[in-house]
């Protein structure tokens, strides 16, 4: 999520208050919460993969295209 998206939630965001004028609950627009959640999953997904090796781009490419020659 990147900070002119964020900047533009919390500016629609709503706090609701209790007796004491102390903040309880934000409101938010309902696309903006599924942006969160989208945001949520993809980080628990790169959580998850953490411990995985990496290859190279070569071997990646090599992997894709099943061959030892490389495209550019």
């Amino acid at each position: 999520m990147t900070k002119a998206l964020i900047e533009n939630i919390a500016e629609r965001v709503v706090f609701l208050k209790d007796g004491r004028g102390r903040r309880t609950h934000a409101v938010l627009p309902l696309e903006a919460y599924e942006e969160l959640l989208e945001d949520l999953e993809d980080l628990a997904v790169v959580a998850s993969r953490r411990d995985e090796g990496y290859i190279s781009l070569d071997e990646l490419k090599r992997r894709l295209y099943g061959k030892a020659e490389i495209p550019d």
